[in-house]
């Protein structure tokens, strides 16, 4: 079985590929590293990417915390007193509005008696999604196909599970909109007689290995399109949307808060410019229009 050092090797190995495969992408820009300790036990390595060709602002996270189970964990588990958190955690924010926002995140959660006792509960979590601000069909064709062929290569379930999870859980539930165009999202993968904990950490291995392949075709699809100033106004009311959802909604902001965590690295999935403008309605026939018709829950394979 992997154990939690192998686990954690990985995201290390993992946040350095994808700093390397974004910084290829974008040309210019190089991400910045900033190493943190949590008090309560653990840290992290923030890398944050600003002011490229490519990317305005993006961020890859890498962190393993651990100490006393936060009281809000504790009615999930019981007989617990202690836990261990390790993840990576992407976003990814563009310069050119036809270049998507992009967000990964790939955990494993782990508690125990006590800091050196016996193992009560383990999980897996993670997925991939993608907000657009202007989708298109071929795009979105291609990201899920994608992450239906890796699914599929463990259990042929997990897919169309996954993706009506992420549908249901990237909704702006106040706008009655998805965030972007959906993805996998799954959360509470536990071990069990017809699933090992080594399968699960290669299904892990598998999403987290998508992300520069799925992102740089998309990227070199769309990152030439020419624009206008009408164009990145869509694109900061867009982020605006998205901005509203990692505030209000998101559990892995909550739980950062509740725990005490760092707060450059839990909001750094917020954008460098948004904008919200008062009762916004995009002209009837326009881009920004027919865009609106994408953030709904729909098949894409």
């Amino acid at each position: 079985m992997p154990s939690l050092d192998t686990i954690q090797k990985y995201l290390v190995d993992l946040q350095q590929q994808i700093c390397n495969g974004l910084e290829k992408l974008d040309g210019k820009a190089v991400f910045i590293s900033d190493k943190w300790d949590r008090t309560e036990g653990g840290g992290g390595d923030s890398r944050v990417i600003t002011d490229g060709n490519v990317f305005e602002k993006g961020g890859v996270n890498f962190s393993h915390v651990h100490g006393k189970l936060p009281e809000v964990l504790k009615s999930e588990t019981r007989h617990a007193d202690y836990f261990h958190a390790t993840g990576v955690s992407i976003v990814i924010h563009t310069q050119n509005p036809f270049v998507p926002i992009i967000h990964m995140n790939v955990r494993y959660f782990c508690m125990m008696e006590t800091e050196n006792g016996a193992l009560v509960d383990e999980w897996f979590g993670g997925g991939i999604d993608l907000s657009p601000a202007y989708p298109n069909e071929q795009d979105a064709k291609f990201f899920h196909q994608y992450l239906k062929k890796e699914c599929d290569r463990f259990d042929i379930s997990y897919y169309p599970k996954f993706k009506t999870w992420c549908d249901e859980y990237f909704t702006i539930k106040h706008r009655h909109q998805m965030r972007g165009i959906g993805g996998i999202f799954y959360d509470h993968l536990r071990p069990s007689e017809t699933c090992t904990k080594q399968q699960l950490f290669e299904f892990m291995q598998a999403v987290g290995n998508s992300f520069v392949p799925i992102y740089s075709e998309i990227v070199n699809r769309n990152k030439e399109k020419p624009y206008t100033n009408d164009n990145k106004e869509w694109q900061f009311i867009r982020r605006g949307y998205y901005t509203e959802f990692n505030l209000v909604y998101d559990r892995g902001t909550h739980f950062g808060l509740k725990t005490n965590g760092r707060i450059e690295s839990i909001l750094m999935s917020l954008p460098p410019h948004a904008e919200w403008k008062y009762n916004f309605q995009p002209k009837e026939h326009s881009e920004e229009y027919q865009a609106l018709q994408f953030f709904q829950r729909k098949s894409w394979v």
